[in-house]
């Protein structure tokens, strides 16, 4: 007889206020069984502890192939020096320049004073910033665009037939830019993609598969994230005029990003990764067999007052040691570098074109719905 679920992830008091619901559960059943069988972890030590445990969860949790976090051991140690090689403090920062500008630029064009989607803003900048980091041309910006609309959509679904579809798309968008590259032989643009395309694993050459997988890791993942992470940003600034008027200080930039670290911990868009039980495991008082499915709730987690005391907060430097947004262990987020310089180029873009940031009382803040994290829209003004 199977037991019966523990709750329902997308249940309504889930819908209704995720934030509330999972700190309701990380309290009350922190180590929990879903109707699919899955379980979760709510709790920050039970979610660290599987991070660092790489042995007993495995991240060889789709069918599909995932570079590099999809892949557990030598291979993803492989792989991993392959990738982050591309976001290296010396890169990032040779980069900045050039990511300023397309920030700056997108800010110059909005109307001020005046009512912005702080999401839908998050998204254009995203396209843009990692279509400058890429070499892809301005003209896939509308369908790049239209897709995270329709990723969101898709996942929020869980229709596999429906995300396999969207997946398909972006696919075969990366396969045109990587085919071009290989065409052109040697005079194709000097640009990261080429790089990319050419780039080494173990020796050898990359694959077609492995190239597409991890530009689908880059571009899938990021451009949908920063612009959850935009939403969540602005939208607290616009709340809490303390923080803003910090960073309009001329404050550091190792002080800058701790801050958007900070809100990103109080309102974690990142809700959740997935692990493969590989052995039988005891968590709290329930045990895991070898098999199960094991969700890691980040948002959960880095709300735990057991490490935070009051979750709401806001203490930069005390938490920065416990922030777990990118995840740890060594399948924490690569791109974290790059997601940070775009956050830092935006946010500051945002500061330095306008005089207050503000809450539009007419359109609160939507919240997107699970397993999607942080908000749908986020109306905010600036002037």
């Amino acid at each position: 007889m199977t037991a019966l679920p523990d709750w329902n992830p997308r249940g309504p008091r889930v819908r209704r206020d995720p934030i509330a619901a999972y700190d309701e559960m990380r309290s009350q059943c922190p180590v929990a069984r879903g109707p699919s069988g899955a379980w979760t972890l709510f709790t920050h030590a039970d979610v660290t502890a599987a991070a660092v445990d790489h042995q007993t969860y495995s991240n060889a949790v789709s069918a599909h192939l995932q570079v590099p976090n999809g892949l557990d051991e030598a291979v993803h140690t492989a792989f991993r020096s392959v990738v982050d090689r591309y976001f290296t403090r010396e890169r990032m920062r040779a980069l900045e320049p050039a990511m300023e500008r397309v920030a700056a630029d997108l800010v110059s064009r909005l109307e001020m004073p005046g009512v912005i989607d702080a999401v839908a803003i998050g998204s254009r900048f995203a396209v843009r910033a990692q279509s400058m980091w890429l070499g892809w041309p301005a003209a896939l910006e509308e369908e790049l665009l239209e897709w995270i609309g329709d990723n969101h959509a898709a996942t929020r679904s869980r229709d596999r037939t429906r995300t396999a579809a969207v997946a398909q798309r972006f696919d075969e968008i990366i396969r045109s830019l990587t085919d071009s590259r290989r065409k052109a032989g040697d005079a194709a643009p000097d640009d990261v993609t080429t790089e990319l395309v050419r780039d080494r694993v173990d020796g050898r050459p990359l694959t077609d598969e492995e190239i597409v997988s991890i530009l689908r890791n880059w571009t899938g993942g990021d451009l949908g994230s920063i612009a959850l992470c935009t939403g969540v940003i602005l939208n607290y600034l616009a709340e809490h005029s303390h923080v803003q008027d910090r960073l309009r200080s001329g404050i550091s930039t190792r002080e800058f990003d701790a801050i958007l670290d900070e809100i990103l911990r109080i309102d974690d868009p990142f809700v959740s990764n997935r692990r493969v039980v590989t052995d039988t495991v005891t968590v709290g008082d329930r045990t895991l067999q070898a098999g199960d499915r094991v969700i890691l709730n980040w948002t959960a987690a880095n709300r735990d007052p057991r490490i935070f005391g009051d979750s709401e907060q806001f203490e930069p430097e005390t938490n920065a040691p416990y922030n777990l947004v990118y995840g740890i262990g060594k399948h924490v987020c690569p791109g974290r570098p790059l997601a940070t310089l775009e956050l830092r180029a935006l946010t500051r873009a945002v500061l330095e074109s306008t005089s207050r940031i503000e809450s539009d009382p007419e359109r609160p803040p939507q919240r997107a719905r699970p397993p999607v994290g942080g908000f749908a829209t986020a109306a905010i003004r600036l002037v």
